[in-house]
């Protein structure tokens, strides 16, 4: 009797000490949290300043120079080891700060769009300079913010000698969904234990839903000029396979499952019209729910040029810019940065800065509803949720992925135009980035003191993955095809 007395009393005293053990951990963590938060307010206006330099700057995938250089620099200035010029792009960087386990990933973007020039923070389209490019899709912030979590997330692991390795990425051309894959065909993703990403956006939300599986390839025809008028009997037209191919692609459009994308442009169709033209070129996205549908129908349309060619008597080359996965998406880690972003609150705006969202909103038509300043709950998507697609994927099937959204522009506004731009060098869209870069961080210094975070994202990637080995969709040997006065 005193002997059950006696384990009874031991059981309760363990139970006690480990829920002892637990809250002090807990609060040892928020204590840590916190400091980062005040660590990112103290250092706000150097913050705001990388990123208006950066949408200043406004340079198109794989050109980002001056970009990649201030947020390179930015992390090396506070500690980190920076290795540039990483999977043969130049612009591409990874900064790394720790020792030991765990590794901790956070991916930071940089480049802007073509022809989305726009003044800061005007409610109306006004461009800076009329066809320049602009950060039409918030990269400026996106970068910016993940380079201020890692410094943050740094900050704590030297004041507290904490155990960890925090490494954060310079992930050039995601408009061209090519920078991460060439970084992940080089692994550096390989050895992280999860990773952290993050997007501008009109909501506050960390999203469970999925992207498309995309192949970015272009098609070059060749064929035999000829007078059009004079001898066009002697005459192959490469436009002429260029366009008998797109018919083929478009009657294709009726035999492929709705998860299924085409499209496409022709950039280059011949110079004049009564020259035969002896090259033209198409260029294509196939987009599918995953690989295997997107590579199904890649293949497909790869028969439909060989038929083109046939018809017309031409010969052409596929060359595959491109090729990422859907999303896969890991709750464990999604869970983390939905309870950081509550931990830290929704951007507040000023009413100066919810008026300007109103008048832009009042000027594309849609509802006066201004910013979000609500955190919408973590929930499944009711179905099939992809649409777009992005690099991050390839990242995604490698190692735990989440990816968290704030307001950063207004309430229906949409990506990719004007409206981003104007916002994205705005103090509306340093608003979101602050928001960003502070849940970021606390979710980052959960990870490092809560070993239980990673073996659950680690748990629930080997269940989604069931032994998948990442490989890339662009051939091993194929290096990045960059711009030219790069390509030395």
């Amino acid at each position: 009797m005193r002997t059950a007395k006696r384990m009874l009393c031991l059981l309760i005293f363990t139970i006690a000490l480990s829920s002892a053990a637990i809250n002090g951990q807990n609060q040892s963590t928020d204590a840590y949290k916190k400091e980062a938060i005040a660590w990112i307010e103290s250092n706000r206006p150097a913050v705001i300043t990388a990123a208006r330099h950066i949408w200043e700057y406004a340079e198109p995938a794989l050109l980002e120079t001056k970009s990649a250089q201030e947020l390179s620099a930015f992390v090396e200035g506070h500690g980190f080891s920076v290795a540039r010029g990483v999977a043969d792009m130049p612009t591409a960087f990874v900064a790394t700060y720790g020792s030991g386990k765990p590794v901790i990933g956070i991916l930071g973007e940089f480049d802007a769009l073509p022809g989305l020039s726009q003044k800061a923070g005007s409610p109306s389209k006004e461009a800076v300079v009329e066809g320049a490019p602009g950060h039409g899709c918030g990269h400026n912030l996106f970068g910016v913010a993940s380079a201020t979590a890692a410094i943050a997330i740094k900050e704590a692991i030297e004041k507290h000698n904490l155990k960890g390795t925090i490494k954060f990425f310079g992930c050039p051309a995601e408009e061209t969904v090519v920078g991460k894959v060439y970084m992940a065909k080089a692994g550096l993703f390989d050895n992280l234990d999860i990773c952290l990403d993050w997007h501008p956006g009109s909501q506050n939300e960390v999203s469970l839903g999925t992207t498309n599986a995309l192949n970015n390839f272009e098609v070059t025809f060749h064929g035999q000029t000829a007078h059009a008028a004079a001898d066009p009997w002697d005459g192959r037209s490469a436009l002429d396979a260029v366009e008998l191919m797109d018919a083929g692609v478009n009657f294709l459009r009726e035999h492929v499952r709705p998860t299924v994308r085409i499209h496409y442009v022709i950039p280059d169709g011949g110079k004049v019209p009564n020259v035969v033209p002896d090259y033209a070129k198409v260029w294509y996205y196939v987009r599918g729910k995953d690989r295997a549908e997107a590579e199904e129908v890649y293949q497909r349309v790869l028969k439909i040029a060989e038929g083109a060619d046939m018809m017309s008597g031409t010969s052409h080359e596929v060359y595959l810019v491109t090729g990422v996965y859907n999303k896969l998406v890991n709750r464990a880690v999604a869970r983390v940065l939905h309870k950081n972003l509550e931990f830290v609150g929704a951007p507040q705006f000023t009413l100066q800065e919810q008026a300007l969202a109103r008048s832009i909103q009042k000027s594309l038509g849609k509802a006066e509803e201004g910013m979000s300043t609500q955190i919408k709950p973590l929930e499944e998507p009711k179905g099939y949720s992809g649409g777009g697609s992005t690099d991050v994927a390839d990242v995604s099937w490698i190692v735990p992925t989440a990816t968290l959204g704030t307001a950063c522009w207004p309430l229906s506004a949409p990506a990719h135009s004007w409206v981003v731009t104007s916002c994205s060098g705005s103090s509306i869209g340093f608003q979101g980035m602050v928001t960003a870069a502070k849940t970021i961080a606390t979710a980052g210094i959960e990870a490092l003191t809560d070993p239980k975070i990673i073996q659950d994202a680690r748990a629930e990637f080997q269940q989604q993955t069931k032994g998948f080995t990442y490989k890339s969709a662009v051939p091993q040997s194929q290096k990045p095809r960059l711009p030219k006065g790069l390509d030395r």
